[in-house]
Parts: structure tokens; sequence; C-alpha cells
């Protein structure tokens, strides 16, 4: 990669104050390309680079960094310099990196900026955390229905520069009610002397600037939009939701639930900038609850003491069984709260679900049972605990499969993430309840 050729000449240059090499070395590269480089860099050798960009090519590389090391950059930039880049930078993207700052540093900012761009700073940082409202930019084209398709396209040439997107324009009333939608290629091949009320579409998708990102993404999904309108309760026209956000959202929720479904608390910077206390506790915390919660499988092997002594064949089942519990809930629950999260799923027929997966439970269960009764069975000889073994594969499995489906949904109407249902959490629970199917079954069989 072009970067790490070059990149012994800029440290060198770097190390030289050769401020006139430097520039010449990375006044052609990509913006991403130039936020790798910043990234790789010492502290002080990053602000020194980042310096030396012109103010728009600046921004662009901002916007692609890191958000710890934009953090690091606003707090270390003279105020002039952040005020040049932060009136460049789109309101949805600035709000997010005031999100990261301690409350102090993100006064001083917001001071900097002029009183239009102030009120709209605070206003986007009013709405709650992972809401449309803190996601949305104000940076979008409106028009009137009595517009006539000329004095609109000059409408779009004097206001359309700083527009997020310009393939859809938005119709609102006089109060700023939103009523309709025109897609620019309708707009360029109507006659000049049309309005927009003949030509604007009426069906449209909004969301209220209170509702969850994630449920942004769903519609953006499901309805194939480039482009979101959110509205307030009232259908006042707010600001709208891009697809690049909506990236940012995925990319961001899928990070979050990968941590969750192995037992960690979600990190809030990226792995590499996260000092190894914060790892420390973000993980202790899980591995914590779900020891003492392994405590209980102790206990039950302990109460049935007395029949592993007596057959002492039972214990050899024990990881075969457990592992199966275990896997079979996690296959569940995956499955669930995936469709879940693509909205697959229609809660008012939960019973349905709950159904489906039982039998797909006993249909895994049974063959499962065939599997273990002729393997236990070719082992030991003995046709009593063969069948124990293959009675208590059945039996795991549905139980299994039912604690990894109704656990989600349930987590879901309570309106909490499913994905806190990890890997560990079901493996977990499924260790003391197999064990517990699986010699409350032996008790009964083997008296």
């Amino acid at each position: 990669m072009l970067k790490e050729l070059l990149k012994p000449e800029i440290e060198e240059a770097i190390r030289n104050k050769d401020w006139r090499v430097l520039k010449e070395l990375i006044s052609m590269w990509p913006p991403p390309d130039i936020a790798d480089l910043l990234e790789s860099l010492k502290d002080e050798e990053r602000l020194v680079l980042f310096r030396l960009l012109p103010t728009d090519l600046a921004v662009e590389v901002f916007i692609e960094l890191e958000r710890e090391v934009q953090v690091h950059l606003v707090k270390n930039l003279s105020g002039e310099k952040m005020k040049e880049i932060l009136l460049e930078v789109p309101p949805d993207d600035r709000t997010e990196i005031f999100e990261e700052l301690p409350g102090e540093i993100v006064s001083q900012l917001i001071s900097l900026l002029p009183p239009e761009e102030r009120r709209e700073a605070l206003e986007l940082l009013g709405y709650p955390k992972d809401s449309v409202g803190r996601l949305m930019t104000p940076d979008y084209v409106k028009v009137k229905e009595h517009w006539t398709i000329k004095y609109s396209l000059e409408h779009i040439r004097k206001f359309g520069k700083d527009a997020e997107t310009l393939n859809i324009l938005y119709v609102v009333d006089d109060e700023g009610r939103l009523i309709g939608e025109v897609h620019l290629r309708r707009l360029v091949l109507a006659e000049p002397s049309q309005k927009i009320s003949e030509i604007m579409e009426k069906d449209f998708i909004a969301i209220n600037a209170y509702e969850d990102q994630e449920e942004a993404a769903r519609m953006m999904r499901r309805y194939d939009l480039i482009a979101l309108p959110v509205v307030d309760k009232r259908n006042i026209l707010l600001g709208i939701v891009t697809v690049d956000d909506i990236l940012d959202v995925y990319e961001e929720e899928a990070t979050e639930d990968l941590h969750k479904r192995a037992g960690v608390i979600p990190l809030k910077f990226s792995y590499t900038a996260t000092p190894i206390i914060s790892l420390f506790k973000k993980r202790i915390v899980w591995l914590s609850l779900l020891a003492i919660a392994g405590f209980l499988s102790s206990s039950i092997i302990a109460s049935f003491e007395g029949l592993l002594h007596k057959i002492i064949a039972l214990s050899f089942f024990i990881p075969v069984l457990i592992d199966t519990g275990g896997n079979t809930s996690s296959q569940s629950a995956t499955l669930i709260v995936r469709a879940i999260a693509l909205g697959e799923l229609d809660f008012k027929k939960w019973w349905q679900i709950v159904k489906k997966e039982i039998l797909v439970g006993v249909l895994l269960g049974l063959g499962l049972f065939v599997l273990l009764f002729g393997y236990s069975f070719l082992l030991r000889r003995d046709i009593r605990i063969s069948f124990v073994v293959g009675l208590a594969v059945l039996a795991i499995c549905i139980w299994a499969n039912l604690i990894g489906t109704i656990l989600p949904i349930i987590l879901t109407k309570l309106k909490q993430d499913p994905a806190i249902i990890s890997s560990p959490v079901l493996t977990t629970i499924l260790d003391f309840t197999g064990l517990a199917i699986y010699f409350t079954i032996a008790y009964l069989i083997l008296k």
C-alpha cells in the first residue's frame, strides 16, 4: 500500500520539520488513506500532520477518523482551527463527536459556533442517546406544493449545495408539516410551468425523532430508501437520516450485539484504543456472574452423588449432553435474535413461533436420540443406560430450543436488547438444567 511505502519518509520529514515535503507527500491522497496514516502515527506527529491539511481536506479526513482520534484532535487543536473544522462537519457527525467528549469540552466547542449553528447543535444534543434525533441532519432541501418547477429548480441551485442528498426533495406546508416528497428525476423531467403539487408523491415513509436508530435502519432496509425524513409528533419536518448514517448504525449495532453474544459489556471505543483495565472491567462482570451460576451445576451433581457412585457410567455422557443443550439453545437464540433485528417476527403470533421451535426441538432430539442411543449401547452394552442417554438428549433438545426461543421474545417484549442472551449465558443455563433433566430421567428409570 502507498502509505506503507511512504510512511518512513513521512516520519523522517516530521522529525526534520520539513513541512513542504510533507504536504507534497500526502496532497494527492484520498481522505480515507490520510485518515489511516494519521491513526498509525504517534499523538504529536498526528497533530503536526493534521494541522498541515487545508481546511476542506482536513474536514473530509476528520470525518473518516476513528472516534477516539477525533476526540484527541478536538482536545489538542487550537480554538480557531477547531472552529473552522466544526463549521464544515455535517451536523449529524458533529453531534456524534460531541457525545464522546466531556461536558466542559463540549461547552467550549459549542461556544465557538455561530448562534445559528449553536442552536442546531444544542437541539440535536437534546434528543435521547441512540435516538433518530441524534442521527438526523437538518441539511436537506424542502419545497412548497404551490411552487412551479422553474422556481423550485432555482431554489435548489441556491440552497442545495450543502444538502446531504438532492435525490429527494421534501414538500412542506406553510407550518413546516411534511405533506409529500418529490424525486429529482421527476422534477427535472417536468414542464417548467407545472407545480410541485402535480408531481409530488403523497404516500411517503417518515419516522419520529424519538424512535430508536435501529428502527430507522429497519425501515430504510424494508422500504429500500436512501433517505428517511424525521418528524415530530405534529408531523413537522425536522431533518433526514441518510443511508451513510444507517451504515454506521448497522456497524455499531452489529459490533455491540457480537460483544453481548460473547458475554462482554460493549466497548465504547475500538479494541485497540481500549485500555487493559477497561477490557478487564468489561469482561469480569459477566464472567463472575456466570461462575456463580456455574455453582448450580456442581450442586446438582452433588445432589445425585449417590446415583453416580452406583452407576459410574452415567458420568461418561455428561459432557456430550450439556454441550448438546448449549449448542442447541445458541442456534435457536441466534436465529430468533437475527429475525427480530430484521423485523421478520410478528409477536402477535408468538405462540406459533414457540410451537414451531418446539417441533424443531423434537425433530432434533429424535435425530440425536438415535445417534446417542446407538453410541452408548456400543460403548456400554447396557440397554437401560442407552435409553436414559437417548431420552435425556431428546428432552434436553426440546428444552434448549424452547429456552433459546422464548428468552429473546420475553426481552423484546420488555423493551430490552435480546442480544443480552449470549452464548455463555445460555450455556450456563443449560448446564444446570440439562444436568437436572439427565439425572432425573436416570433416577426414574434406573431407580
